[in-house]
């Protein structure tokens, strides 16, 4: 399994509905990329000043919202991933 370093968090995105809650069924070119994610694996955190590390936001198995543009994407043992910094999770969904 991937291991993520320093603030780090690994997620898999979570595909957006095909259909609305209306019954309409979108087109591929109406989708956006989506923004909301599972979170896989979190690092250890940032190396501060101090010699400590930083508090990771977030927790394995999280669902969260990403910067629309944020990460690197990665393919590991078949499936997609994404790597992301911890400043780029905008929000945890309760």
């Amino acid at each position: 399994m991937l291991k993520p370093l320093s603030d780090r968090v690994i997620v898999k995105m979570i595909e957006p509905e095909e259909k609305t809650k209306s019954g309409i069924i979108l087109s591929t070119g109406s989708k956006e990329k989506p923004q909301v994610a599972l979170v896989i694996k979190v690092g250890p955190g940032r190396l501060m000043d101090d010699g400590k590390l930083s508090k990771m936001s977030v927790c394995e198995g999280d669902k969260v919202i990403l910067d629309k543009y944020a990460g690197t994407q990665v393919s590991y043992d078949g499936e997609d991933f994404l790597i992301v910094e911890n400043d780029n999770i905008l929000a945890i969904v309760e």
